[in-house]
């Protein structure tokens, strides 16, 4: 029996809990005595329209208030609670098809070479477990199966680095990148001298921008955790949405394709503004602890 400072903490912690729920299943059942109350009113009322709550304890009266015993309830504000007492019964086709799984595949062992002719190999597992009586012979209870052991893998002691060591595999590290990032820049610029020698001025203008942009966005996602890229990329989206800008001024104009393709343009930008915040939101929720 739990002590009220207990179940009041249980309310407390399910009150908090059930804004974010979407299913709820409660079982507890107490034999020869009523069921108790753990999903009270106030707590089905803040959770959000088409939740479901199952109650298998609805024999007793129900876990939940506002179960009625073998019927399915509404609540106003689209809480579906579901008082069934016979489940069971109402997965007699589930139960059906994963019996007849099982012997299908009892079936399949039993005729390895699909010709009809039964081998009753009693050096399967599966099979000898089955087996109660061969060849005259009681054969339960079986022997226990044949598990071969996996010795495990000797854990690989990795030196300690002094920190000399460390100092100089850090070193190392610093150089390649440097290396790396200089053959960058210098392949880029000898493209910029290239592209120039050919293209005209008013073009090398927005491919500098282009380029530069290009390369600080790869150093910057270049630095970022892995599991962060998804958020990072979201808001990134988000910010580019700034054309939206010029869609809007563009509505103004007299041409009937201009405005349609500027309303096109508004509503897709709206999407990646909101969506990419969205999806950033969400995203840094799962990194947060609750």
């Amino acid at each position: 029996m739990s002590s009220p400072e207990f179940r009041e903490a249980q309310l407390a912690k399910f009150r908090e809990l059930a804004p974010e729920m979407d299913i709820v299943i409660t079982t507890a059942l107490i034999p020869n005595r009523d069921a108790p109350k753990l999903w009270l009113a106030d707590m089905v009322a803040a959770m959000k329209p088409g939740s479901v709550i199952v109650d298998l304890a609805a024999e007793r009266g129900g876990n939940v208030e506002g179960t009625v015993k073998d019927e399915k309830v509404v609540t106003d504000n689209g809480v579906t609670i579901i008082g069934y007492t016979d489940f069971p019964s109402r997965m007699a086709a589930q139960a059906s098809t994963l019996y007849a799984t099982n012997i299908r595949h009892m079936m399949t062992d039993l005729t390895p070479d699909k010709d009809g002719q039964v081998n009753h190999n009693m050096e399967d597992d599966v099979i000898r477990g089955a087996t109660v009586a061969f060849e005259g012979e009681i054969t339960f209870p079986p022997p226990p199966p044949k598990v071969q052991a996996i010795a495990a893998k000797p854990k690989e002691t990795v030196p300690e680095l002094t920190p000399e060591e460390k100092r100089a595999r850090e070193v190392a590290a610093f150089k390649a990148q440097t290396k790396s990032q200089v053959t960058l820049l210098a392949g880029g610029g000898a493209l910029l001298l290239l592209v120039g020698l050919f293209a005209p001025v008013s073009f090398m203008q927005h491919f500098i921008v282009f380029a530069l942009a290009c390369f600080v966005g790869f150093q910057v996602i270049w630095g970022v955790a892995h599991s962060l890229h998804t958020p990072l990329m979201a808001v990134t989206n988000a910010i580019s949405s700034i054309i939206i800008l010029g869609a809007l001024m563009q509505i103004g104009s007299g041409s009937f394709l201009v405005i349609l393709l500027a309303a096109l343009s508004v509503f897709m930008a709206g999407i990646n503004i909101f969506g990419g915040f969205l999806v950033t939101r969400r995203m840094l929720a799962m990194f947060q602890k609750s």
